[in-house]
């Protein structure tokens, strides 16, 4: 079963009623630019059928805790409980594809919730490095991209730089700062002002408070020549601010991303052609001995590595649980051929809920495994009941062979149906009406308990008797030789 389990696999898709849709805008987009995007998106979703309300926000609150600009924005769609859930959301996606040149993504809440730490990983890899100054950060996370696509197996391999945008820089000439007799903290300061603005008091008038800010006017601050012609105060008077710093445009991210207050730049991948155990074993082979500079280095994340992580243990609690269950069928039987045919027996039950479980959704999820489970259950109780019974028929003088065999059969027909008839009425609304929200876990348990009960029901009433007449038959005790003393004397004494 492991290789139909994944992440995304055994959890299935939930039909929340909230729909999450996060828009980006290119670098620079201004606040009003993204209102109005925003303004007509919601717009055209209250259009769509089955969408009962709208709302969103652009940037973020003063005391929020989201780090996002204000080209940033978000939706929130509720989807009416009694609209067709898929078909909704599908016309959702396609007009959230309309506005070409955003950053979209379509979620619901729990899709959020669960995604991974680095959202743009997907399925494939993620490999995080770690530093502290963005531009070393940067060359460090190149060269171990390189390093990584030169293993086997390893493809599209891109380091995922967040979003750059056009910034101002001003960087201070140390030596004409001093020609000029001022500090460079003096320079920046200063430049701050007049660029930045700087609150220095506040005026009141009719209840209400107005900033006081010293700044220099908009057309000065959108000309780079006239940047560079702001006068800077000197102890001999006014010098050029392009006289003591270099002023240029530079590219520049638009956030930095963090984890623990550390600076961190993701390398991601995917994985063709080569096992993905023996992958990851190179992986972190490279990064172990890979050459970081001090205060640098690098960790493995992704859904794969956690899913490995993950079936390792569910295959070791598997080994267990098998080891158990076959421990007690022999303490059940008092027989190790009878307790091992058995147990093949309940093994072959599971490929009728797997077969059901493929064909009523694919591959299998977390209710799908329930069922399995619930299969084994009944499987079992069916096989040790039947064997018990033919037993107990053979200690009341039924002779062992096909005609115990038929008769155990016969009696156990009728409790073995009836069971498998009430448990797949009970499970059958389920199947037909469960494709509505809140049963996405239910729905497939249903569909893998009734394949299963088919296949149950089938090898209880023909294996199962057929394995107890090959393996079943017990080896009468040899009559024991007693000493003369204790045997019964078979004449009487004469008086």
């Amino acid at each position: 079963m492991l290789p139909f389990l994944g992440p995304k696999q055994l959890l299935p898709s939930f039909k929340e009623p909230y729909i999450l849709i996060q828009l980006d805008g290119a670098p620079g987009t201004s606040h009003t630019a993204m209102s109005r995007i925003v303004a007509r998106a919601s717009a055209e979703l209250r259009t769509i059928s089955g969408v009962q309300n709208v709302g969103a926000h652009v940037g973020r609150a003063v005391f929020g805790d989201q780090v996002v600009g204000i080209n940033s924005a978000q939706l929130w769609v509720k989807v009416d409980a009694q609209a067709n859930y898929d078909a909704t959301v599908a016309a959702i996606q396609e007009t959230i594809d309309g506005y070409a040149g955003l950053d979209r993504e379509v979620k619901t809440y729990l899709q959020q919730t669960l995604s991974p730490s680095s959202a743009s990983a997907g399925d494939g890899f993620t490999v995080r490095v770690y530093g502290e100054d963005h531009e070393d950060l940067s060359e460090e996370a190149e060269k171990l991209q390189q390093a990584l696509a030169g293993i086997n197996g390893v493809v599209n391999s891109r380091v995922d730089f967040p979003v750059e945008e056009a910034t101002l820089e001003i960087k201070v000439d140390l030596a004409a700062a001093q020609v000029y007799g001022i500090k460079p903290g003096d320079v920046r300061r200063a430049a701050a002002i007049l660029l930045s603005g700087l609150q220095v008091g506040a005026l009141f008038e009719e209840q209400k408070v107005f900033d006081v800010v010293v700044w220099s006017t908009p057309d000065v601050r959108q000309s780079l020549t006239d940047i560079r012609e702001l006068l800077i105060a000197t102890p001999g008077g006014h010098v050029r601010l392009g006289d003591v710093a270099n002023v240029r445009i530079v590219a520049a991210p638009t956030v930095i991303r963090r984890e623990a207050i550390s600076p961190y730049l993701d390398i991601l991948f995917d994985v063709q052609g080569r096992d993905v155990a023996a992958v990851t074993s190179d992986i972190k082979t490279t990064l172990q001995n890979f050459p970081f500079r001090l205060e640098y280095h690098a960790v493995m994340l992704g859904e794969q590595s956690t899913q490995q992580a993950a079936q390792q243990r569910i295959l070791l609690a598997a080994v267990v649980a098998v080891i158990g269950i076959f421990l007690l069928l022999q303490a059940s039987f008092d027989s190790w051929r009878l307790a091992a045919a058995t147990f093949v027996t309940l093994l072959a039950a599971l490929v009728g809920g797997a077969l059901a479980a493929i064909a009523g959704g694919g591959p299998l999820s977390l209710g799908a495994l329930f069922g399995l489970l619930a299969v084994l259950g009944i499987t079992a109780r069916h096989g040790v009941l039947l064997i018990s019974h033919c037993r107990r028929l053979e200690q009341e003088g039924e002779p062992f062979g096909s005609g115990l065999a038929l008769r155990g059969a016969r009696e156990r027909l009728t409790p073995m149906v009836m069971t498998a008839l009430t448990t797949g009425l009970a499970l059958l609304p389920f199947v037909i009406f469960g494709d509505i929200p809140g049963l996405e876990v239910v729905r497939p348990m249903a569909i893998v308990i009734l394949g299963g009960l088919v296949t149950s029901i089938l090898l209880s009433l023909f294996v199962t008797p057929t394995l107890y007449l090959r393996f079943g038959a017990r080896l009468e005790p040899e009559p024991s030789n007693l000493p003369l003393s204790t045997q019964p004397s078979l004449s009487s004494s004469a008086d």
